[in-house]
């Protein structure tokens, strides 16, 4: 068969995937290097779980609103099984949690990592393959577990460099939602399923708090509101003393200025003013008394409003959580792709999910927990010029002689075994340009060289591939000008040689 007939496959990303290469790679394993230590020193214990889980044990997934009950990527095995790669890390914790019960200690608290598989339509920034940073704490009911998982997602932004004042993390309570409804006339704790559609809208515009203002939740709460693009979303169809509840109960956290002014305070007044709001809701004032208890937790330990507050406006999905709901939102102002200045917004999120252990087992198992959203905190990291890996590439020895490899080889191996990233050049070495063009490509900081001269007398020469790049790209900088960005050296003392022009 001729070459031109040969069918060849594209070389394209399938849609929705993306290739990560050397320094994404590397940064990530950093950051959740640092993440892992902060988990551990709490006490939790690292857990991976097969990729692949049954469709029966994962449930309930997350279809996209355009092609129902195709959320997942499934496929039926030689059983007639239904398999199906996992959509997020906490399915297969409570399978886990169910299936090793009685040989895991109670309570459980683990920590995993890893990618996960959505079946849904991609757009931009929106992947089918993206990574998970999960903590979860199976088998306590108390609240406790709760601020431990705040206390130690505070730590672990600060750790990966996050410094206090550029996050916080804001706590909520589904009961205390779930009370002001009550007091609203949207829910009756005798027929959950009443008023289902109305508190589904509530809920919606409630999280939207922070995008809309008053005005544009109390729009959708009413009749409805059309957006600048002329969309018109339906409303929850309350009446003007409803939404005066709900606005009440978003105005608890007062407004930023006084939120400044009174921060030693602030978490002592949102909670009284949330134990007002609910009323006699027994489900209402049970909630306000797990925040308070949360709230008095951190401050024992130290995490007070300046890092953790109570926020009635976090919302956290409709019908997954049941208690305590928390999310992480990065404080700090970037620019968006049309220049204009916009709030990072959140990074992680989690609350307590009481109900789904009990899918295997029949039995009530609380759990708690929270899910670092791990590619945008590697992009707010990146945005605040705080990359948490080693990105340079290796140190180069390049080949003058290619009789003379062994020599080559044994310094690479000093360099090595002193710690040193470093590498044999191992593609033709006929042109000595192209090997320092690929020294470039690499991002290499020093490129190691001996030819036929250097080697007779017993030196190497180390050329500073950085401060070259620097002294081509401005030859006037006066910080360069006492520093040679290339020096002869013995070969005894390349590891030292080239170790200070590292540091430098």
């Amino acid at each position: 068969m001729s070459d031109a007939k040969i069918r060849r496959p594209k070389a394209e990303t399938p849609k929705g995937f993306r290739d990560y290469f050397g320094a994404e790679v590397t940064e990530r394993k950093a950051m959740l290097d640092k993440i892992a230590e902060v988990y551990h020193r709490y006490g939790f214990d690292p857990l991976e779980t097969s990729a692949v889980e049954t469709v029966e044990a994962l449930g309930k997934f997350l279809p996209d609103v355009d092609r129902p009950n195709e959320g997942v990527f499934a496929w039926q095995d030689e059983d007639k099984d239904w398999l199906a790669l996992r959509y997020d890390l906490t399915a297969p914790l409570a399978r886990v949690a169910a299936q090793y019960r009685n040989d895991l200690p109670s309570p459980y608290r683990r920590y995993a990592m890893g990618p996960v598989w959505r079946n849904e339509k991609p757009g931009p920034g929106r992947f089918r393959q993206f990574y998970q940073c999960d903590a979860d704490t199976v088998g306590s009911a108390s609240v406790a577990a709760d601020a431990e998982i705040c206390a130690m997602l505070s730590d672990a932004l600060e750790t990966v460099g996050i410094p206090r004042g550029d996050y916080v993390v804001k706590v909520n309570n589904r009961k205390v939602l779930n009370g002001v409804m009550e007091v609203a006339g949207i829910l009756d704790p005798s027929d959950p399923t009443k008023f289902e559609v109305e508190r589904g809208i509530v809920l919606r515009a409630i999280d939207k708090i922070d995008r809309l203002g008053f005005g544009g939740v109390a729009a959708l709460l009413m009749k409805g509101r059309t957006d600048e693009s002329g969309d018109f979303t339906e409303g929850a169809g309350l009446s003007f003393e409803q939404v005066e509840v709900i606005e009440s109960y978003l105005r608890a956290l007062g407004s930023y200025e006084a939120q400044l002014a009174k921060r030693s305070e602030q978490n002592r007044r949102v909670v009284k003013r949330l134990r007002e709001l609910v009323g006699t809701s027994v489900e209402g004032c049970e909630g306000v008394a797990e925040l308070e208890a949360i709230a008095e937790i951190l401050d024992a330990g130290g995490y007070g409003p300046d890092r953790i507050v109570i926020d009635p406006g976090v919302v956290r999905g409709l019908g997954y959580y049941t208690g305590p709901v928390f999310e992480a939102e990065l404080t700090f102002e970037i620019l968006d792709e049309k220049g204009r200045k916009r709030s990072f917004g959140s990074v992680a999120g989690g609350g307590r999910y009481d109900g789904l252990v009990k899918r295997f087992t029949g039995q009530d198992v609380p759990a708690t927990g929270v899910s670092i959203g791990v590619d945008r905190l590697l992009a707010a990291l990146r945005a605040k010029g705080r990359s948490t890996g080693d990105t340079a590439g290796p140190v180069v020895v390049t080949v003058m002689d290619r009789d003379r490899m062994a020599d080559y080889m044994s310094m690479v191996a000093d360099l090595r075994n002193a710690g040193i990233r470093a590498e044999v050049y191992l593609g033709n070495p006929k042109n000595f340009g192209n090997q320092l063009k690929y020294a470039d490509k690499r991002q290499s900081p020093v490129a190691v060289i001996q030819g036929g001269n250097e080697a007779d007398k017993g030196s190497v020469i180390l050329k500073d591939l950085i401060l070259g790049a620097q002294i081509a790209k401005d030859a006037t900088l006066e910080e360069w000008k006492d520093r040679p960005a290339q020096v002869e050296v013995p070969r005894g003392d390349l590891v030292a040689a080239v170790r200070k022009m590292l540091a430098q």
